[in-house]
């Protein structure tokens, strides 16, 4: 299986001090690679240097459909306690249209039981403004997966594989391959993503696709491996094609 992806859904602007590429030098990088798509995400207000408020209740400036690439306008939000609550409100979500959720040491430092991230992540899946669930495969925060990915699929949110896990979280490494595995048996739709946090990575995912390759996992269920696909999602959810 050789595996190419046609857009990006999880990056990282220098809006988010540890990342390092202005927004034009990603969406020019997505361009090279010949994507269809590339959301934009940088981090919610809970983690340590995120872009203020402003940043993405302005994000209406950026144009759609930019050299050819459709520019998703999001945000990695934040789940900021175990029922689930993500750090972005209604006023801003208004001028967005692409949310990753995640959880992240640095906003929610408890670390919660089984039973704990496994109800955080069934209120996640019923958030209507969610789209992706994003490096869940996080050992810190490890619940049922057996009880919670086919509620994702219920609710239509994206699976990811992330990329940045196999560089820098070694330990989530085994979690991704096993959720990728029930994915792959329950017919769960994923994304992979590169996470990038500079331009040169935008569109690359050696590693998750690797391991993708490895346990045989239908093309099909990659939904940013098919343009055909990634339009479908949209129009389902809502979100303009261009």
């Amino acid at each position: 299986m050789s595996i190419k992806l046609i857009a990006d859904l999880h990056t990282h602007s220098l809006a988010s001090t540890h990342a390092y590429s202005s927004i034009q030098e990603m969406v020019t990088a997505a361009a090279d690679m010949g994507l269809y798509a590339l959301a934009l995400t940088d981090h919610g207000r809970t983690m340590p240097d995120p872009p203020g408020r402003w940043f993405f209740e302005n994000m209406g400036i950026i144009p759609s459909s930019w050299m050819g690439v459709r520019v998703l306008k999001g945000i990695e939000a934040n789940i900021i306690d175990y029922n689930g609550t993500l750090d972005i409100d209604d006023f801003t979500m208004q001028s967005l249209e692409w949310v990753v959720a995640s959880f992240h040491y640095e906003a929610l430092k408890t670390k919660g039981t089984i039973d704990e991230v496994t109800n955080a992540y069934l209120q996640v899946a019923k958030d209507p403004r969610v789209n992706v669930i994003g490096h869940s495969g996080l050992e810190r925060y490890k619940y049922d997966y057996e009880k919670v990915i086919p509620e994702f699929a219920h609710n239509g949110k994206l699976v990811e594989i992330n990329e940045a896990t196999f560089n820098v979280r070694a330990s989530s490494i085994k979690n991704c391959v096993e959720i990728a595995k029930i994915c792959k048996r329950l017919g769960v739709g994923v994304v992979v993503d590169s996470d990038a946090h500079f331009q040169m990575l935008i569109g690359k995912a050696p590693r998750a696709l690797q391991m993708l390759e490895e346990i045989d996992f239908p093309e099909e269920l990659i939904i940013n491996a098919n343009v055909d696909r990634m339009k479908k999602y949209l129009s389902e959810h809502n979100i303009p094609l261009e």
